[in-house]
């Protein structure tokens, strides 16, 4: 399997199915669908050939393909795995795959939409396969395009037109990936006058000796560029917007995955090869993360849209991704990585069930709704799924990901970590009474005609609902994998813990 290019084939095929759908004729609908999920399926069972067959007794990257590309700015298309890599990889697939049902009913344009899907998978998941800083950006710049055609396009939303949630989630992103690019520039000019030579691959950038105040400056600009993707406060307000704005194929995807490209380059890029400026910038990201947590939990309990509610909690779950990041232990930075594909799966499920009442019922307003669980059970077995594993409840992997990022965080910020504990206890007022007003008391003959979740409807519950409970129960299928990854991360960098502050 070493001579096999497995990851390029994971990587490139939803942008092969892409193409052939380009020439489908326009009418061949269903053609279309089943292209779609075909080549969303596929790379979803290489991903999980890549999982299974990773080695974790050797460790390290694995599976490495690399083609020079510019020799003069020693750009390459480089591509590897570790065990922080692999699961976000997986968490693409899995939503990609669900993203693709979620959508079956789309009648408007469906050659452009899942053509658009299909790119925006395989640029998402180009970021969390390369080892190269610039191909890195690469992909994380072809991530913007489909997100702001398939919001304006496809969107809807109550409180803002999707023209403005498409806009000001562009430029949000946009101005994220002009301090990247600052850093990037920096990291390049800097890694050639010491090396001597032009070089963009991570482990030579991670090896390379940078000057302490230099580490700090760009340290700098990668927290305000990743923190923006990944809704730190107080840069979250085009998240929710964003999310209410897009179809449910995008917001499952952009609360799914798209953030997590910024937990994954903070961790990848910015302690990886700028240890000393973590040290320094992490306890401003600890504090600015407790706002998230706590401020975005709260307003959950004044809102009545559906995806405006789980929009909120998605930055108070962020908050929690920071603290592990910002805590720069092993434990929290294991936490963290199991905290991003918890809450990837557990969004996109909430989203898909969401976006499928929505369809269906053409209101997303909680008081609209009233004992949803008579006409809908399966529905309602999706909402429950997700509703419970937002809350953290044991036997489900968001409990995992919590308790590991609060047992990392509280050796380094005791105070902040017991803060950020009281976000639990907003988390589940907000879960369990929307629950409850949406699913149960009694019925509301006004929704009788609904018909549940039925035939494709179903990939989504069954997909990411297993992906919920098996991580759940069996932690050892992400904890090992992601720990041996960190295990080199942190051999490599010799991260200390900042014992003592707040």
């Amino acid at each position: 399997m070493t001579n096999w290019p497995i990851l390029s084939l994971t990587l490139f095929m939803p942008l092969i199915g892409a193409i052939f759908i380009m020439i489908l004729p326009r009418d061949q609908e269903k053609a279309i669908k089943y292209v779609a999920a075909a080549v969303t399926l596929v790379s979803l069972l290489l991903s999980l050939v890549i999982t299974f067959s990773y080695n974790k007794v050797a460790g390290g990257m694995q599976f490495i393909e690399s083609i020079p590309w510019t020799a003069d700015l020693g750009v390459s298309y480089a591509l590897g795995v570790d065990g922080i890599s692999i699961p976000l990889m997986l968490l693409t697939n899995l939503i990609g795959f669900s993203a693709v049902f979620a959508s079956w009913n789309i009648n408007d344009r469906v050659k452009e939409f899942f053509c658009l899907l299909l790119i925006l998978t395989t640029g998402v998941m180009g970021t969390f396969l390369t080892t190269d800083l610039f191909i890195f950006f690469l992909f994380y710049e072809v991530v913007v395009i489909p997100i702001y055609l398939m919001v304006i396009m496809w969107g809807s939303s109550k409180r803002v037109t999707k023209e403005y949630a498409g806009m000001k989630l562009t430029i949000y992103l946009l101005i994220g990936s002009a301090f990247l690019l600052v850093g990037l520039i920096s990291l390049f000019v800097m890694s050639k006058s010491i090396n001597g030579a032009p070089c963009m691959d991570l482990a030579v950038l991670a090896a390379t000796q940078f000057p302490v105040g230099f580490q700090i400056f760009v340290f700098a600009l990668m927290a305000f560029g990743f923190g923006t993707l990944l809704s730190m406060f107080p840069f979250h307000a085009w998240s929710p917007d964003g999310y209410a704005g897009a179809p449910t194929a995008v917001s499952m995807i952009h609360a799914g995955v798209l953030k997590k490209i910024g937990g994954y380059g903070l961790i990848r890029i910015g302690i990886m090869v700028l240890p000393a400026g973590a040290q320094v910038i992490a306890p401003i990201i600890a504090v600015l993360a407790l706002g998230n947590v706590i401020y975005a939990a709260f307003i959950c309990l004044s809102q009545k849209d559906l995806k405006y509610i789980v929009g909120y909690s998605s930055v108070s779950h962020m908050g929690y991704v920071l603290i592990g990041i910002a805590a720069l232990n092993l434990v929290s930075l294991n936490g963290a990585v199991i905290m991003m594909f918890a809450h990837g799966v557990m969004a996109a499920l909430f989203f898909a069930m969401i976006g499928n009442l929505y369809e269906k019922s053409h209101t997303r307003n909680v008081d609209d709704f009233g004992g949803l669980a008579h006409q809908m059970p399966r529905l309602a077995t999706g909402f429950m799924i997700a509703g419970l594993a937002s809350l953290g409840l044991p036997g489900m992997v968001n409990f995992i990901g919590e308790f590991t990022i609060f047992v990392g965080a509280f050796s380094t910020y005791k105070v902040l970590t017991i803060l950020a504990v009281t976000g639990i206890i907003f988390t589940a007022l907000y879960i369990l009474r929307t629950l409850g007003n949406v699913l149960y008391g009694p019925r509301k003959e006004e929704w009788d005609h609904l018909q549940d979740l039925k035939g494709p409807e179903m990939v989504p519950l069954l997909v990411l609902g297993a992906a919920i409970l098996i991580c759940g129960i069996f932690p050892f299928t992400l904890m090992d994998l992601i720990t041996n990854g960190f295990g080199d991360l942190v051999a490599q960098i010799g991260l200390v813990q900042i014992g003592g502050m707040f």
